[in-house]
């Protein structure tokens, strides 16, 4: 939801009109290094292979990145067939529940240090539908993900339901890789009073809906 492939397989959406305009301000030209999975581009952070990522602020990432405050936050949250017994988030961390993961992802990050009796499985590969392929190829308890991607799946799929409520609030933010463990502090201190601007300005907003794409703008920080 927040990078789609446009015309021609050109990246658009959010993140790019952030980056697009991050270049357009210090004059410099802009190259997208795209990515199907979140846990790839924190290897790409390692390797040096960008200057600016987009992900998810997550503690076991915060070595290898200093991160923006968040730009936007999505929910994490499950999905399972319509006939599970399973009604609410709070009755998945049982013993003997499989839950299935994108490898790497945000949510999987969380669950792996959260979960305390359920099983937590993950999938060959993060991003796309790979937790939802291995949900339905292994017949699994629960699928977890980011709400729009459940929600639009379930929407064509009518034997699946997605829970209302959220295990995790997934805070989007911008990043900078860290050098030998140490941020490179002005221009961390720049990226993250880009952030605010692009949030405070209605840019984040509008490039949202450009992208016909619907989630929350992250707040101010104080």
């Amino acid at each position: 939801m927040l990078a789609q492939k446009g015309e021609g397989g050109a990246p658009r959406g959010v993140s790019v009109d952030l980056a697009t305009e991050l270049a357009k301000r210090l004059g410099v030209p802009v190259a997208f290094v795209p990515y199907e999975a979140a846990g790839k581009v924190f290897e790409g952070a390692k390797a040096g292979v960008w200057d600016i990522g987009f992900m998810a602020i997550e503690p076991a990432r915060a070595a290898e990145i200093t991160f923006t405050a968040p730009y936007v936050i999505i929910e994490g949250t499950y999905m399972v067939r319509q006939d599970s017994p399973l009604q609410y988030v709070g009755d998945v961390d049982k013993p003997g529940i499989k839950i299935a993961v994108g490898l790497g992802s945000a949510y999987d990050l969380y669950l792996t240090r959260t979960i305390k009796s359920a099983t937590v499985l993950r999938a060959e590969v993060g991003g796309g539908t790979a937790m939802i392929r291995k949900f339905l190829d292994e017949k699994l308890d629960v699928a977890a993900g980011v709400r729009q991607q459940l929600d639009a799946y379930a929407k064509d799929h009518p034997e699946m339901r997605v829970m209302s409520g959220h295990f995790q609030e997934i805070k989007q933010a911008m990043g900078m890789p860290r050098v030998d463990g140490q941020p490179r502090a002005a221009g961390a201190a720049y990226l993250a009073a880009f952030v605010e601007e692009m949030k405070a300005s209605g840019f984040v907003a509008a490039a949202l809906a450009r992208s016909g794409q619907v989630a929350d703008v992250a707040p101010a920080e104080k």
